[in-house]
């Protein structure tokens, strides 16, 4: 995951992705299911209906920083 944020420009270290996901976990905007491969596990996110929501509404407020108003080039 921190690869392919970094193929969009963001630099995340682990110390501040998995806290993140961590929270959105708990406050019901991500589900986790783990899946063991040997030694290791893999941890597997999805958007809840929750998550869908909040991503739509920052989708929506985000608009206002990128939108062009006509005559402001």
């Amino acid at each position: 995951m921190i690869d392919e944020l970094a193929t969009h420009g963001y630099r995340l270290s682990p110390g501040t992705l998995y806290p993140m996901l961590h929270r959105m976990v708990d406050n019901g905007y991500l589900t986790v299911r783990s899946e063991r491969d040997g030694r290791t596990v893999r941890k597997f996110y999805s958007a809840t209906a929750k998550g869908r929501e909040g991503l739509a509404l920052a989708q929506e407020r985000v608009q206002i920083f990128i939108r062009k108003e006509p005559g402001n080039d």
